[in-house]
């Protein structure tokens, strides 16, 4: 019989890990919830609302149980859902997709940039330009801002605005990423975040919130997340169940607070992959000029992807696949999802070679020495 493999002496992700660095401050939060005898949308929500909110450089913040329901409800208060189409891409979490099912409108994916995985500008124009028949007309879309970097949001904005449609930005992996020195998320009528246990800001469970500038739009998500009342009990809006619960935000205040150095030891940490990757085949992860990278996964690629990771797997390094399968291919939407012109190859290309090596704020120095000690092995 083979030897079972050693165990992971560098985890990919370790979510405990952002516990312990602030255990004595999270404890505290949740003592203070559970004395409190209020867990539902009460003052520890509104607080981090008001403060992610003046994190973010936005006015308005509305916490929600999660990042897909944040996205389906800034559909939602849009008016949008069937009679719509939305574009967005096939290389990012499903639930990009799942939220623009949820509110029955229709989603068109499209292809991204091969070195940054986001949006293709060119492919946006095009399909906005020449639709695929047969679809309701498009009244918005989605710019997935992937792995901590964000994509080209200026270009997308001029494009959908030339064309009259919305902008929603899903921050969900690059809460903190600027772009000439705005916020991530700043860009489009509003923008949604997953607050899951392993994003730059996570939770120690579900959660998610959205940002906009828009006043009257973030009253009108206030209402759609509980059933529609704006008076207890009274639906003015036929609304969902999609609440932050004070417990959760509790501990997301006490998370806020550390955030942007936690995003500076990522950054310190991708430096260090940097290096180590310099005398290898394998390029670092691309970096838009007058961006700031928050680095929420690293990302290489190869073309032996197998391979690497069991040499690496053998050192005790675990790594990570985001994502194996694009969303146009998988077993849900094989088949009934329209597509744009190139018809996605090169989200299918990156599928086949993405890696995520561990990345985490609380990688110790030892452990990152590991990575790159094995980094530098490769060839």
């Amino acid at each position: 019989m083979n030897a079972p493999p050693p165990p992971l002496l560098v985890p990919q992700a370790d979510p405990g890990a952002s516990y312990r660095a602030q255990a004595a401050e999270i404890d505290r939060a949740v003592g203070r919830v559970l004395a409190s005898g209020w867990y539902i949308l009460g003052g520890e929500c509104a607080a981090f609302e008001r403060e992610f909110a003046l994190w973010q450089g936005q006015k308005r913040a509305v916490g929600v149980a999660n990042g897909t329901d944040a996205l389906a409800l800034i559909l939602r208060g849009l008016g949008l859902g069937p009679g719509a189409s939305v574009v967005t891409v096939s290389h990012t979490a499903v639930a990009t997709v799942a939220a623009i099912e949820m509110v029955g409108a229709t989603p068109i994916l499209i292809d991204i940039d091969p070195l940054h995985y986001t949006i293709d500008p060119q492919e946006l124009e095009a399909v906005l330009a020449d639709p695929p028949p047969g679809l309701p007309p498009i009244r918005a879309v989605i710019a997935v801002h992937l792995y901590g970097g964000m994509a080209e949001i200026d270009a997308i904005v001029a494009i959908a605005d030339r064309f009259g449609v919305a902008v929603i930005e899903d921050c969900s992996q690059s809460h903190g990423a600027m772009w000439r020195g705005r916020k991530c998320g700043s860009f489009g009528t509003a923008a949604a975040f997953s607050l899951y246990p392993t994003k730059n800001l996570g939770a120690l469970g579900d959660g998610g919130v959205l940002t906009t500038d828009d006043e009257a739009l973030a009253e009108r998500i206030a209402a759609l997340r509980q059933y529609g009342w704006r008076e207890r009990y009274v639906s003015d809006l036929a609304g969902v169940n999609s609440r932050l619960d004070e417990l959760q935000a509790a501990i997301l205040r006490v998370k806020l607070t550390g955030l942007d150095a936690a995003n500076e030891r990522r950054r310190a940490i991708a430096a260090a992959y940097d290096e180590a990757l310099a005398a290898t085949p394998f390029a670092p992860p691309a970096r838009r000029p007058g961006s700031t990278h928050v680095f929420h996964q690293y990302v290489i690629r190869c073309t032996d992807r197998a391979g690497v990771q069991a040499r690496l797997r053998a050192e005790g390094i675990g790594t990570g696949v985001h994502y194996p399968v694009p969303v146009h291919l998988q077993p849900a939407y094989r088949g009934r999802i329209a597509l744009g012109p190139s018809a996605c190859r090169e989200t299918e290309r990156a599928a086949r070679e993405v890696l995520s090596l561990p990345m985490f704020p609380e990688l110790t120095d030892a452990q990152v020495e590991r990575v790159v000690i094995a980094l530098r092995a490769l060839r």
